[in-house]
């Protein structure tokens, strides 16, 4: 709700110094052009984003997905100790992370989700929850796609280049989180 009365504030705001500088043309103008680009933009996410997931269905039935996962557990045990051994939660939370590396943010989301259900024990998170959350914030992305998507709608010439500097972002955001939930986690009682 916030939000939106922010939103709202901008656009009035905006409108009254239109009035008084005369500018009410171009900021009509303005409203229209960022609508077109706006639609534009849209349109080509979900074709990005459809693309994408195509691709990791055919990853998945391929079984890369799966090896993928398997490959993450022994460093998923290590970042979550309460739900190492609960199936339940591990299966989801590995196939979360590995979406996330392939930069499919869209179908990580229901997947962490679910783990976090499954790991909730009362009213509190727990610090494997609040580990969970730490990596889907700061994730490690091996193919930034929906970046590299919205890239490709504003014209760039080579949406991927980016890749490099996306994979060390990457990396010292998620050490980063982990050391910083890691120290709070030995801070706080459950």
């Amino acid at each position: 709700m916030a939000m939106a009365w922010m939103w709202t504030a901008m656009v009035a705001i905006s409108l009254l110094f239109a009035l008084l500088n005369g500018t009410v043309t171009q900021v009509a103008n303005a409203a229209m052009e960022g609508a077109q680009t706006a639609v534009t933009l849209s349109i080509t996410l979900a074709g990005v984003i459809c693309l994408w997931s195509g691709i990791m269905e055919v990853i998945r039935r391929g079984g890369l997905a799966a090896a993928l996962s398997g490959l993450l557990q022994p460093i998923l045990a290590r970042l979550f100790p309460e739900s190492k051994d609960n199936p339940d939660v591990m299966e989801p939370l590995s196939a979360n992370v590995s979406a996330n590396l392939l930069g499919l943010g869209n179908a990580a989301t229901p997947l962490g989700i679910r783990a976090v259900q499954a790991m909730q024990r009362g009213r509190v998170a727990t610090n494997d929850q609040c580990m969970l959350v730490v990596l889907n914030t700061a994730s490690i992305q091996l193919i930034p796609a929906t970046v590299a998507g919205v890239r490709a709608a504003a014209g760039a010439f080579s949406p991927f280049d980016i890749l490099p500097a996306v994979w060390v972002t990457s990396i010292v955001s998620v050490a980063a989180g982990i050391v910083t939930a890691r120290f709070l986690a030995k801070r706080r009682p459950l």
